[in-house]
């Protein structure tokens, strides 16, 4: 059992990114953070004039061994569990109980609910943070080694050339301009050596100025906009993200190329989000950019590798856009994830709010 001389839980709660809930003696409910808040879609003030029996319906173990809990001073751990909400929707939850006493105000239950489908997500963003920094150490390896002969066969070239006449010079020159492209291809697979050069930012002028590159291109093509007016300023380097954004945005104009029959839509969302847990950090406010399309979608078969670099289902891309994207926004402790819902598909860059 926890003793502390706290007189109230909120302010050590609020800031955490799982569900937390306060129960007291009871099962009355004492507070929740915003985290429960959208899980149980109540708010803290109503919720607090609430016992918990009136949130969570009919799970009579559930209550059971909140109520053994607060006797007996033992926590203990739930895995996998469905619970019956008072909006009478289902949620499956991992779900930890600690018995905690504030002084001499009694006795209360720490309860702390992860969503499944939120550790589906997180599990997910490890696997994309974890497959951008394998593929960038082994990119790295191959560059190295194939830089060396390159520099080589170019500078013999140039030596060559000096032997020649004119007529023969083309030759060598195919040969150096060719040299030169493998180098500038294998920098574009690395990624930018530059660290960012982070400014405050309005990403909704960089996002109009994106779409104006777009549309211009492609005339065909319509961008809708639903955007958050009251997202602040970021910290962030303005060539970067106007990059970062462009690529997703030329990724999602040939998804939607690939179904003739359907009106070319993409559209730019944005959304703040509170006690964002991006990696394996947990962020006060974090800015959520999606880049919507109503394309083909991608294959099954590349999901689980699409941000390593070289994989592509477009039979003339380069399969580099979306690493180096992932690779910028890395940069800016943020991270770059997708989904596929109702036939459309959503990448979503998600970047901390003033963190320098």
């Amino acid at each position: 059992m926890v003793t502390s001389g706290f007189k109230s839980p909120q302010n050590i709660i609020d800031n955490l990114q799982t569900a937390i809930m306060v129960i007291g003696e009871n099962l009355q409910v004492i507070s929740i953070n915003p985290a429960a808040e959208m899980l149980f879609h109540i708010s803290n003030n109503r919720a607090s004039r609430k016992n918990l029996r009136e949130l969570v319906l009919e799970e009579h173990e559930f209550f059971d061994r909140l109520e053994r809990s607060l006797v007996s001073d033992h926590p203990y751990r739930v895995f996998e569990t469905r619970l019956r909400l008072h909006n009478l929707m289902q949620i499956d939850v991992y779900y930890s109980v600690s018995p905690v006493e504030y002084d001499s105000n009694g006795k209360y239950l720490l309860i702390e609910l992860i969503k499944q489908d939120y550790q589906h997500k997180h599990l997910l963003e490890e696997n994309i943070i974890n497959q951008y920094e394998a593929s960038k150490g082994l990119l790295r390896g191959l560059a190295h080694e194939i830089k060396n002969p390159l520099g080589g066969i170019r500078g013999s070239a140039q030596l060559l050339e000096r032997e020649l006449d004119e007529e023969n010079r083309q030759f060598t020159q195919i040969i150096i301009k060719e040299a030169d492209r493998l180098r500038d291809l294998l920098d574009n697979m690395v990624g930018p050596k530059e660290l960012p050069n982070k400014a405050q930012i309005n990403i909704h002028r960089l996002l109009e100025h994106v779409r104006q590159l777009v549309v211009a291109e492609h005339s065909d093509v319509k961008i809708n906009i639903d955007y958050d007016p009251s997202i602040p300023n970021i910290m962030a380097d303005e060539s970067m993200m106007i990059q970062v954004i462009l690529n997703l945005t030329r990724n999602a104009v040939t998804a939607t190329k690939e179904l003739p029959d359907v009106e070319n839509v993409i559209e730019f969302r944005t959304r703040t989000q509170r006690n964002c847990n991006i990696g394996s950090k947990t962020y006060p406010l974090a800015l959520k950019l999606d880049v919507i399309d109503n394309g083909a979608g991608i294959d099954a078969s590349l999901e689980e590798k699409i941000f390593m670099p070289m994989v592509t289902g477009h039979a003339d891309g380069t399969g580099l856009g979306l690493p180096i994207a992932q690779s910028l926004v890395k940069q800016h402790d943020g991270l770059i994830d997708f989904t596929r819902e109702n036939n459309k598909t959503m990448f979503s860059i998600l970047l901390p709010i003033n963190n320098n």
